[in-house]
């Protein structure tokens, strides 16, 4: 019983940083593309690099919880 509250708390605290990160990412990219539209060659590659460390985070609170 313990096991499936453990790895439930895992994953809820391990995707609520990556997800609050992803949100704030976008919408600064977003804001950043508003404000200056020909820098989007600059700005979307480091975007998508950003996100993807930061899914990178809730991919490792998920491999711990399987692993409860």
């Amino acid at each position: 019983m313990s096991f499936s509250i453990s790895g439930g708390l895992i994953i809820a605290i391990g995707g609520l940083g990556p997800a609050l990160a992803v949100g704030f990412i976008g919408a600064k990219a977003m804001e950043a593309l508003g404000r200056n539209p020909e820098a989007s060659g600059r700005i979307l590659p480091a975007m998508l690099l950003a996100m993807a460390f930061a899914e990178a985070i809730a991919i490792y609170s998920l491999i711990l919880a399987f692993g409860k």
